[in-house]
């Protein structure tokens, strides 16, 4: 679609909403300023949305099926590769939709049901990191304990804590929007639907949203970062007094990868959410880029980083594939 064609129908779409506040739905337009190349940038997300669903998938497929792997470490692997099999899927294929059709069309409880499970996943995914740094923390620095503490009674236990979480956080985000009154533009310029770029469309106030998004982003994904820093801050405080060099330099190797992950993991989010709220000087498309990688390159990196440095993981899945060849 060409670039002026596509500002007229933004136009008769505008004006027929213009005058309404109760919406029927929004238009996504996709990556402002970058519209005549949606179709190039669509080529790497493309790609990667394809790595990350199969090597996810195959993590999930091999803890699943293999028994002796229903361990804590494993299971919060498959925990982990499931949430992100999930999220990125919530938005990449909409996301793609657009880059090769043009803006689309969402109902007003579709792009709500879309930014709940944004923001939902997001958090679980938060909260499965911080999870595994537990249990890397337990087995490194209290090892006497491991099998007494990461019971299969505690994991599930975690896995509906970390759903009802996620459930508590966002349904109120969801209810300070249905709260707001729309009636000027219901054109949204990003490639998905999520909390902030709804309410900024609104007429009334919308410090309420930012102050909510703010304060829950703090106390959950925050916290969960801090946490996860002094977990590992711990494993590596142990394992310097490691009287093997061998071993040092193997579980160095397993936690800077795992660090790295977690580093852009947080980055990506926290910058996203500041500038997205607080970076009026930041090019939109800038932004717009930005609060897709976050939500597709930790996918895309879990699978080789947890799976393919996992030993046990990395044997089966070589397997699979022979068997398949």
């Amino acid at each position: 679609m060409s670039h002026g064609k596509k500002e007229c129908d933004d136009h008769l779409f505008l004006t027929s909403n213009y005058s309404s506040t109760q919406l029927t739905g929004f238009m996504l337009t996709g990556v402002p300023g970058l519209e005549d190349f949606h179709i190039w940038i669509s080529i790497p997300f493309s790609f990667m949305y394809l790595l990350a669903v199969i090597g996810n998938g195959l993590v999930i497929m091999v803890v699943v099926w293999d028994r002796s792997l229903h361990e804590p470490m494993y299971l919060f692997l498959a925990m982990l590769a499931l949430n992100d099999v999930l999220l990125c899927t919530v938005t990449v294929p909409q996301m793609l939709f657009i880059f090769w059709q043009g803006p689309s069309h969402f109902t007003f409880s579709a792009c709500l049901t879309q930014m709940f499970f944004v923001h939902a996943l997001f958090l679980s995914e938060s909260a499965v990191l911080l999870a595994m740094a537990f249990d890397r923390y337990v087995a490194i620095c209290e090892p006497l304990h491991y099998t007494t503490l990461l019971t299969s009674s505690l994991i599930s236990k975690v896995g509906l804590a970390l759903v009802v979480r996620s459930v508590a956080v966002v349904t109120p985000g969801v209810l300070l929007i249905l709260r707001l009154h729309f009636c000027r533009t219901n054109i949204i310029r990003h490639t998905y639907c999520e909390n902030m770029g709804i309410a900024k469309l609104a007429c009334n106030s919308i410090s309420l949203n930012s102050v909510y998004g703010l304060t829950a982003a703090l106390l959950t994904t925050g916290l969960d970062f801090i946490l996860i820093s002094i977990s590992y801050w711990l494993i590596l405080r142990t394992v310097f007094l490691l009287p093997s060099r061998e071993a040092r330099t193997k579980a160095f190797g397993t936690c800077g990868a795992h660090i790295c992950v977690i580093l852009i993991f947080y980055t990506l989010a926290f910058f996203s959410f500041f500038t997205h709220r607080f970076g009026n000087r930041v090019p939109r498309h800038t932004l717009i880029l930005l609060a897709n990688l976050y939500l597709l390159v930790p996918p895309t990196m879990n699978p080789i980083v947890y799976g393919v440095k996992t030993k046990e993981i990395r044997i089966r899945v070589l397997g699979i594939c022979g068997q398949s060849t």
